[in-house]
């Protein structure tokens, strides 16, 4: 019997993790069958993965559905049946596990579904296949179909024992350097009403060897990132702290040095060992996401997400205060009993943490989420198709929400992106507002699609030079600093340049204190708010967290007294 298992990736650095566990739990438990995964992206035409696993002429096919790739997963399993119309379609995944009747009568080529962990249920479904029987109702955990009664569905499956190693030979070359996806636990321990996590079954832990022996493979596979897919990889603390110990210990040994490790971490039970572990990992190593939602506490309570927010803030700075972590937290607009204004104040809390990444996020009614399933309890709109956005809600309208997303594009160019943090920290103080005002005073001048760094500079520049407190040649200051920092070339965008012959006499100065190594760049720049030269030496690597180089500056009066130019005037002006 030949199964083929195909699977949309939302962007090619992306792996796919599911199909592989499945085809190494039906190599362990239906040998017989010939298991292929091909691995396709959202970006390509559907019919090139319907047509590659058409080729191998399976007697069954399988589609992992996600919230991402639901519409290419459709067009491919219609592609697929016109070209095989004897194969046998199943679908799996959170996409469709929890809404089965709904997914089999809006895609009647499709067979069946195997509802929640397949790893078990899969193999089961191939042995009968190759025994002549075609499954039925109440055969399989987790499955739904059709019968001459209708549509059935079950209860998703719950794996029952331990699953095997999805890293095969196959798995690894396939690979190929992505994004390398990693679980060393299933299962989540908070019931979040927005989320599905909680409903995969308890926490299952896998053996702490065979974890390492999995980490220590990807490591090797050439992966430069290995995301854990741990709902909450720290909650079991002791766990959490052996692994953290043993991967410090193994970096630059069998994992290489340059190896990022992404893990998904509640932030408010860390313990001081579990700080302290982490602080000590090499500057960019390790990328934490810790999901905070909101910091308004009714909003928390209602969703049955336990957060000791004091706690988590505590940790968050604790972890942010050495700076060798890149910390990523998001927030969700749309919650409920969150209103705009409660939804600013947390932003604030967020954004006084100083993360690298401060993810605004928009509320989605997932199929089998409690949020979907008792809409008396959670009243909103939302929109009926992937990904099932929050419309509205009784604390929030839709126009607020319109304006979030504004604000959202401003944190993420602004801010997220770690281009214009010099000047975000200058409109602050300058304007004295809240970071939330601020940003939802620069949403105001979105940017053009496609606009390019520079326009998009020249924007900020005119946008925010009109904001209450603010000096037009410290702003200016601030941009040039940021795109120093960021430049590789250290180029400035023509906005910033000034016509100016001192700046000459001020390089000539620089280039004897301090001078480049043959043929390499340094970028410059007269601050004339500060009255200040600035540099940025481009053969320095950019920080391997932040990805900014270090900006040097040294006052005009202090060049002056530099040697290398006697004579040379330095005046106001510049020429870049």
């Amino acid at each position: 019997m030949k199964l083929a298992l195909g699977v949309f990736n939302s962007k090619y650095v992306h792996s796919s993790l599911a199909p592989w566990c499945l085809a190494a739990a039906v190599e362990q438990r239906a040998p017989e069958t010939d298991c292929r995964v091909l691995e396709g992206t959202i970006n390509q035409p559907p019919e090139k993965l319907a047509d590659a696993m058409a080729a191998l002429d399976p007697d069954a096919a399988g589609f992992s559905v996600y919230i991402w790739n639901r519409k290419a997963t459709f067009a491919a399993v219609r592609r697929l049946r016109q070209l095989r119309p004897e194969c046998l379609i199943l679908l799996g995944g959170p996409e469709v596990s929890y809404c089965a009747v709904q997914m089999l009568k809006a895609l009647p080529e499709a067979d069946y579904i195997l509802a929640g962990e397949g790893e078990e249920s899969l193999p089961a479904f191939c042995r009968m296949l190759q025994e002549g029987k075609r499954p039925g109702r109440g055969e399989l955990p987790g499955l739904c179909g059709r019968d001459e009664k209708g549509i059935y569905q079950s209860e998703p499956a719950v794996l029952t024992g331990p699953a095997p190693s999805p890293y095969t030979d196959a798995c690894l070359q396939a690979l190929g350097g992505r994004i390398a996806y990693i679980e060393t636990s299933r299962g989540c321990p908070y019931r979040c009403a927005f989320c599905l996590s909680g409903r995969c079954g308890p926490v299952r832990l896998l053996d702490l060897e065979e974890a390492k022996n999995r980490i220590l493979l990807l490591a090797a596979s050439g992966a430069r990132t290995i995301k854990f897919v741990d709902r909450t990889f720290n909650a079991s603390p002791a766990r959490a702290e052996a692994l953290w110990a043993w991967m410090l210990a193994e970096y630059g040994r069998g994992i290489p040095a340059g190896v990022r490790l992404h893990f998904e971490i509640a932030g408010d039970i860390l313990t001081p060992r579990q700080l302290e572990l982490l602080s000590a990992f090499p500057d960019g190593a390790v990328q934490l996401e810790i999901g905070l939602q909101s910091f308004h506490e009714p909003t928390l309570a209602a969703i049955h997400r336990r957060t000791d927010c004091r706690k988590l803030a505590q940790n968050i700075r604790l972890l942010a205060k050495r700076g060798n972590l890149h910390l990523h937290i998001d927030l969700i607009a749309g919650l409920p009993l969150e209103d705009y204004d409660t939804f600013g104040r947390s932003f604030d809390t967020a954004f006084s943490l100083r993360p690298q990444m401060l993810q605004l996020g928009f509320l989605k009614l997932l199929p089998g989420a409690d949020m979907r399933e008792y809409p008396d309890e959670y009243p909103c709109r939302y929109r009926p198709e992937p990904p099932y956005e929050v419309i509205d809600t009784p604390w929030i309208t839709a126009g607020q929400l319109d304006d979030l997303r504004g604000v959202e594009d401003a944190v993420e160019r602004l801010y997220n992106s770690g281009r214009f943090l010099f000047t975000v920290e200058y409109l602050l103080t300058a304007t004295g507002w809240r970071p939330f005002v601020l940003f939802e005073a620069l949403a105001q001048s979105p940017a053009a699609p496609g606009m390019s760094l520079d326009d998009y500079t020249a924007l900020v520049q005119t946008a925010a030079q009109n904001l209450p407190g603010v000096e037009p040649e410290k702003l200016r200051d601030a941009l040039c600093l940021d795109r120093l920092a960021f430049e590789s070339g250290g180029r400035l965008p023509r906005c910033l340049q000034r016509p100016d012959k001192a700046l000459k006499g001020c390089r000539l100065r620089l280039e004897q204190k301090y001078p480049r190594p043959a043929g390499a760049r340094r970028g410059t720049a007269l601050l004339y708010g500060s009255g200040q030269l600035a540099w940025v030496d481009c053969w320095q690597p950019p920080h391997p967290v932040t990805g900014r180089r270090p900006v040097h500056r040294a006052s005009l009066a202090q060049v002056e007294s530099w040697a290398a130019a006697p004579g040379l005037p330095i005046e106001k002006g510049e020429t870049e």
